[in-house]
């Protein structure tokens, strides 16, 4: 049984991944056309053929992914990635409401990509480090990083790049280069803050 203060803690640092990450998509890769890969590129995808808001797109997405996911990564795991995606789904609504509070960069795509990967990078790193998952993407790269020799940053670039493919139908050439940048990026710092101490690591999913 976990002391509630670890628990709150590990709730209070998923929910600010949620927020970095879902302030990040919205004030940066939804201004400015850098999509993302996995889940989160599949979101900007839904709302820019369907007009489908991300708030709820990603939830019913992760929903599906997690249930697939349950068996391997544990219950402790499950409880904190929908905690995680409930938070992002309410911040998103909340960023919607607010409007764009950043310039808009898609004049500027390379600083698009480097800072929408920072958000990016920062939110899940929070999220995977606290022992959640802020999206199914993630499920699918830890399912990834447990069972094949392949590290986080590389499951997450695979998981991304099939997203990227797809989004070539409304996102020219030239500008997926950046996405791949954003995404290179943010699946470094995913990994290194899931790394730092690891004193909510994956690994402690199942206890």
């Amino acid at each position: 049984m976990r002391p509630a203060k670890e628990i709150l803690t590990r709730y209070a640092v998923l929910l600010l991944g949620a927020a970095i990450l879902s302030f990040g998509l919205f004030n940066v890769h939804s201004q400015s056309g850098v999509t993302e890969g996995g889940v989160l590129g599949t979101t900007l995808l839904l709302h820019h053929w369907f007009g489908i808001s991300p708030g709820v797109s990603e939830f019913v997405i992760d929903v599906i992914c997690y249930a697939l996911g349950f068996r391997f990564l544990g219950k402790a795991f499950f409880k904190y990635a929908i905690a995680a995606s409930a938070g992002f789904a309410c911040f998103y609504m909340l960023w919607e409401r607010v409007g764009p509070v950043l310039p808009d960069l898609s004049g500027q795509p390379l600083i698009a990509a480097l800072l929408g990967g920072v958000f990016v990078g920062v939110g899940v790193g929070l999220v995977v480090r606290a022992g959640g998952a802020s999206g199914g993407d993630d499920v699918l790269a830890l399912l990834l990083n447990k069972f094949t020799k392949l590290t986080l940053s590389k499951s997450y670039f695979m998981t991304d790049a099939i997203v990227l493919a797809l989004s070539l139908t409304y996102i020219p050439a030239g500008r997926i280069v950046f996405s791949f940048i954003t995404v290179t990026l943010s699946s470094f710092l995913i990994e290194r803050i899931q790394r730092i101490g690891a004193p909510c690591a994956a690994a402690e999913q199942g206890a």
